[in-house]
């Protein structure tokens, strides 16, 4: 029994303690959105771009919201406040003017 528990306890001691930092997923990017700070989190430095432009790349056109969040996501635009291009109402599930959250 004395062996047993000696046992568990390496491997438990053995598992480092930033699998354990996060509880939730990450995205494609190393990044998630803070819940209890607001903004987002990474992980991992961004993959080189080989584009020369910094600003993300809007799949909308003036005056359009996207579809769904997973493509304001991909064009880095998450998350959208009201009045941003892109904003939609049925991005916004609770109401607050921050879609995509």
């Amino acid at each position: 029994m004395r062996i047993l528990f000696l046992s568990f306890a390496v491997c438990v001691a053995s598992v480092p303690i930033a699998v354990m930092a996060h509880p939730g997923g990450l995205a494609a990017d190393g990044c998630h959105n803070d819940r209890k700070n607001g903004g987002r989190h990474c992980h991992r430095a961004p993959a080189q771009s080989s584009s020369s432009s910094s600003k993300p790349q809007r799949l909308v056109g003036e005056g359009r919201s996207f579809a769904n969040c997973a493509a304001a996501r991909a064009a880095g635009a998450a998350p959208v406040r009201r009045g941003d291009p892109g904003y939609g109402g049925h991005l916004d599930r609770d109401g607050d003017g921050i879609g995509c959250e």
